[in-house]
C-alpha cells in the first residue's frame, strides 16, 4: 500500500518529498493572499483592505474547528496504519468528514443570516459595515469548501499523494488570481469580487483534493469505514492544540483590529494588515514544513521507528529556522516597501514599515514553536501541544495587548507578538527534555490497545 513508505523509504528522500509539495502549496495559499490583498488595495482602497481584516477572525475560527479535525484524524489515522488498525483509520475518516460538513454548512448559515450581528460584533463601524457586512455574506456561502480541502488534503499526504494539495493551491491561485482581475479591475464589483473570487477559489481547491477520496482502493475512502462516536474524544483532543493555534490567530487578529480601530481608526487596520499578508505567508512556509512532516511522524511513530521521528525533527527543525531568519529580514529591511504593494497612502506605509521591524523578531522564534507543536500532536501528545499553542496565542497575546501598548503605544502593539513567542520557546525546551520521543513507546502500546 502506498502509505508503507512513510516507514520505509530512505529519510531524506522522504522528508523532501513530503515537506517540499506542502512548503509549495503554502507559498501559494500565501501568495493568493498576497496578490488578492493587492488586487483590492489597488483597485478599492486601504478600507477594503481593513475591511477584509475585519472578517478574517470569522474566517479563522471556521479553520480553527476545522484544524482540530483534520489534525486530530489525521493522528489517529497515521497511528493506526502503523499499527495496522485499517478499521480505526477509515472509520475515524468518515467521522472527521461527517463532523466537518454538519459544523461547516451550519457556521455558514450563520454567518450569511446573521451578517450584521456579526460584522458589528467583529469590530466593523459605521464606515466599514457595509463592506464587512457584505464580504462576510458572500463568503460564507463558500466557507465550507475550506474545511473540507483542508481535510482531504491532509488525507491525500496520509495515502501517499501529498503533491494533490500542491495542484489544489495551484488551482486556487490561479482561480483567485483571474477572478479578482476580472471581477475587481473590470467588472468593478469591489468587494463583492473579493469575496466571490476567493469562495470560487475554495471550491475549486476542493474539487482537486478530494480526488483520491473516492478511489476505493485508498486504505482511507468516502465508501470504507462508519461514522464512529468512540473516535470523536480522540480526534478532538489530539487535535485540540491545532485549533487552539488558529483560533489564537483569530484571536489576536480581533484584539489587535479593535486596538488599531480605537487608537487610530482604519488606518490602523489596514496598517496591520499590509504586514499581515506577508506574516502569513511566512508563517505558511513555516507550517508547510510541519504540515508535510506530520504523517511521517504519526506512522513512524505508531510503528515504533523513533530514530526516523527524531531524524525527521531535526530536519524540520532547521528547515524552519533557515525560513524563519530570511522573513525576519524580509519583514526588518522592506516593510515599508512591502506596504506599498497595497496601499498608496503614505501614513498606512510609515506605520506598516515601523512595525515591521518589530514584528520581524518574531520569526527568529516561531518556527521552533510551530514544528514542535504539530510534533506534538502527530505522536499523540495533545497536552503538550495545546500547551505550546494556549502560551504563544492566547496567553501571552492577552496579556501582551493589556500591558505593553500602555507602555511603549503603537510601538506596544507590534511588540506582543515576538515576546509570546520568546516566552513559548523557553516551554518548548522544557516541554522536549520532559517527553523525548524513544522513552515514549509506552504511549504507543497504550494507543494500541
Amino acid at each position: 500500500m502506498d502509505e508503507k513508505i512513510l516507514g520505509t523509504e530512505n529519510i531524506n528522500k522522504l522528508f523532501l518529498k513530503y515537506t517540499v509539495p506542502a512548503v509549495i502549496a503554502m507559498v501559494i495559499g500565501g501568495s493568493q493572499t498576497l496578490i488578492g490583498g493587492m488586487i483590492l488595495g489597488k483597485y478599492v482602497g486601504a478600507n477594503a483592505l481593513a475591511a477584509v481584516n475585519i472578517v478574517n477572525p470569522f474566517v479563522q475560527f471556521a479553520m480553527a474547528v476545522s484544524l482540530i479535525i483534520a489534525f486530530g484524524a489525521l493522528s489517529i489515522i497515521g497511528r493506526s496504519l502503523g499499527a495496522g488498525q485499517y478499521e480505526r483509520a477509515q472509520n475515524t475518516f468518515k467521522t472527521a468528514l461527517i463532523i466537518i460538513v454538519i459544523f461547516a454548512a451550519t457556521y455558514g448559515l450563520i454567518g450569511f443570516a446573521k451578517a450584521t450581528t456579526v460584522s458589528r460584533w467583529l469590530g466593523a463601524d459605521v464606515v466599514l459595515l457595509d463592506s464587512v457586512r457584505t464580504y462576510l455574506r458572500i463568503f460564507s456561502l463558500f466557507i465550507m469548501f475550506h474545511p473540507l480541502m483542508i481535510l482531504t488534503g491532509f488525507a491525500d499526504r496520509i495515502v501517499g499523494k501529498p503533491q494533490l494539495y500542491l495542484q489544489a493551491t495551484l488551482t486556487m491561485l490561479a482561480v483567485n488570481t483571474s477572478l479578482s482581475l476580472f471581477l475587481i479591475k473590470y467588472l468593478g464589483l469591489g468587494i463583492q469580487g473579493a469575496a466571490l473570487a476567493s469562495g470560487c477559489a475554495f471550491f475549486s481547491g476542493f474539487l482537486v483534493s478530494v480526488r483520491p477520496m473516492f478511489k476505493k482502493r485508498y486504505a482511507i475512502n468516502v465508501f470504507a469505514g462508519h461514522f464512529d462516536k468512540s473516535t470523536m474524544v480522540p480526534m478532538l483532543y489530539n487535535g485540540a492544540s491545532e485549533g487552539i493555534g488558529a483560533a489564537s490567530t483569530a484571536l489576536a487578529i480581533y484584539l489587535f483590529n479593535l486596538e488599531f480601530m480605537r487608537r487610530i481608526g482604519p488606518s490602523g487596520v489596514a496598517a496591520f494588515t499590509t504586514i499581515g499578508f506577508v506574516v502569513q505567508f511566512g508563517v505558511n512556509m513555516i507550517f508547510g514544513i510541519a504540515d508535510g512532516v506530520s504523517p511521517i511522524i504519526s506512522y513512524n511513530f505508531g510503528h515504533e521507528k523513533f530514530s526516523r521521528v527524531k531524524g525527521i525533527m531535526h530536519k524540520a527543525t532547521a528547515s524552519g529556522l533557515v525560513i524563519g531568519v530570511l522573513i525576519s529580514g524580509v519583514l526588518f529591511f522592506g516593510g515599508g516597501r512591502l506596504a506599498g504593494m497595497f496601499a498608496d497612502q503614505g501614513d498606512v506605509i510609515a506605520m506598516a514599515a515601523s512595525g515591521g521591524k518589530v514584528y520581524a523578531f518574531a520569526f527568529l522564534v516561531n518556527s521552533f514553536n510551530i514544528i514542535h507543536s504539530v510534533y506534538f500532536t502527530a505522536i499523540g501528545g495533545a497536552k503538550e501541544s495545546a500547551l505550546i499553542a494556549f502560551s504563544r496565542g492566547m496567553l501571552w497575546i492577552v496579556i501582551g495587548i493589556n500591558i505593553w501598548p500602555h507602555t511603549f503605544g503603537i510601538t506596544g502593539v507590534w511588540l506582543t507578538i515576538p515576546v509570546a513567542e520568546v516566552m513559548t520557546v523557553l516551554l518548548v525546551a522544557i516541554l522536549v527534555k520532559m517527553r523525548p520521543v524513544e522513552k515514549v513507546s509506552g504511549a504507543v502500546s497504550e494507543f494500541a490497545n
